[in-house]
């Protein structure tokens, strides 16, 4: 089967962020299916962007070509940006219009059976259909399917407080629609999207929901080792006697950062030293505020990793910590990758969320507490550090359990393809 996977922001291993396209499109590389991978060479959640003057011998049409443990990427050129204003929407304008021009071509060579727009915004579905449309005009049963990340134009309305009036906001909810109307298949990450969706037009037989996972291959053998200038940080720290709290990811409004350094103020005074590793928008302004509230010896900030060495950075704290602002959207679902991550390491969470869903809970692997609230963050941080040792590993044995039953990528994989062509799925 051709797979063609619109992604404007996939990553992978060269690349760092997003994964989730490679490791779906690697499974099914290795079941016998041609994928062919839709990006721009610039996004901002990459750690590297794709060198394209190494790789100017293989240009196809828009296109420039690069395989990547048997997928082809088709790199579009687009123009970098900062932030989420006018650049932003430049980008994605360019990304956009180069692959509604390559359309005859792409549907004409590559022939798909299954074309994926997946973003998280939801214009790319446009480009999608018409790629759809010319390959049903050649007599193919060519299905559409929509994958959806982020309820967009939800997110950036009740995150970011966009007004329903804006243009762009417009737009992005005309595309919403378009797709919920034309898909054939429609696959979200969240769980608890239904309702929303059917408002919106969706025909729910047509949902499947198909969640965020790990990759196997991470976690067997021998892992990398943790980069120096952590492992020796952690080591002293535990050394001294402190309990680690570490996290690894993103430092970005959503995450809620701050708030775990207000948690850390009222720590002050207990045996808790905090590891934060990861870079984003906000980690300038996490760092001045860590400054100011005199944190400079029990929150220590640190570049990010390649996702590699997450394994050994897990392996190495006592507790991991995630947690979320306090808005609506969460009421849909949740499905972040560092908590797979986390819970694969058998690593105790303190979860500090509230969300239609919640893998800590379901899986017995650590403690939730609300979002926005640095006393309820204390407050389980202590809990889980008095916990003993059997209680600990017990939990821990739990999160990892519950991620090999549903979030492996070899699971999601084979159900995301079941969803797309049941008929030509693997067995």
């Amino acid at each position: 089967m051709n797979i063609l996977y619109i992604n404007h922001y996939a990553g992978s291993p060269l690349h760092g962020m997003e994964f989730r396209p490679y490791y779906l499109a690697r499974e099914w590389v290795q079941q016998g299916h041609q994928v062919r991978m839709v990006a721009a060479d610039y996004s901002h959640v990459r750690a590297t962007q794709p060198d394209l003057s190494a790789l100017s011998d293989a240009v196809v049409g828009r296109a420039t070509v690069q395989t990547i443990d048997g997928i082809d990427y088709h790199w579009y050129r687009t123009p970098s940006y900062a932030g989420n204003g006018l650049g932003r929407v430049k980008n994605i304008a360019a990304f956009l219009q180069q692959v509604w021009q390559d359309a005859h071509r792409i549907a004409m060579q590559f022939q798909p059976d299954v074309v994926i727009a997946s973003s998280t915004y939801p214009m790319d579905i446009w480009v999608a259909h018409r790629i759809v449309k010319i390959a049903r005009q050649q007599g193919r049963a060519c299905k559409l399917v929509f994958e959806v990340h982020d309820l967009w134009p939800l997110s950036p309305i009740e995150l970011n407080g966009m007004s329903t009036r804006h243009p762009f906001i417009m737009l992005c909810q005309a595309a919403e629609n378009y797709a919920y109307k034309h898909a054939d298949v429609v696959i979200s990450m969240l769980p608890k999207v239904a309702e929303h969706m059917q408002q919106h037009g969706l025909d729910l037989s047509k949902l499947h929901i198909v969640p965020n996972g790990i990759t196997l291959d991470e976690w067997q053998g021998q892992a990398p080792a943790l980069r120096s200038d952590i492992a020796e940080h952690i080591a002293a720290q535990k050394a001294a006697g402190y309990t680690v709290v570490g996290y690894a990811g993103s430092h970005g409004t959503p995450n809620a950062m701050d708030i775990a350094l207000d948690a850390a103020v009222l720590l002050k005074d207990d045996n808790f030293r905090f590891v934060l590793v990861g870079d984003g928008h906000e980690k300038a302004a996490l760092q001045a505020q860590a400054q100011r509230l005199g944190l400079q010896d029990s929150v220590a900030f640190f570049d990010p990793i390649p996702k590699a060495q997450v394994p050994a950075f897990l392996a190495h704290i006592d507790i991991a910590y995630i947690g979320w602002q306090r808005v609506p959207i969460y009421r849909f679902g949740i499905a972040p990758n560092k908590l797979m991550d986390y819970m694969m390491a058998g690593c105790v969470v303190l979860h500090s969320v509230e969300a239609g869903n919640d893998p800590v809970a379901e899986a017995g692997c650590g403690i939730t507490v609300p979002p926005a609230d640095p006393e309820a963050i204390a407050r389980g941080l202590r809990a889980l550090s008095q916990l003993d040792t059997d209680t600990r590993n017990r939990m821990g044995t739990a999160g990892r359990q519950f991620v090999l039953d549903n979030h492996t990528y070899p699971v999601l994989a084979q159900r995301f393809l079941q969803a797309c062509a049941p008929e030509k799925a693997a067995v």
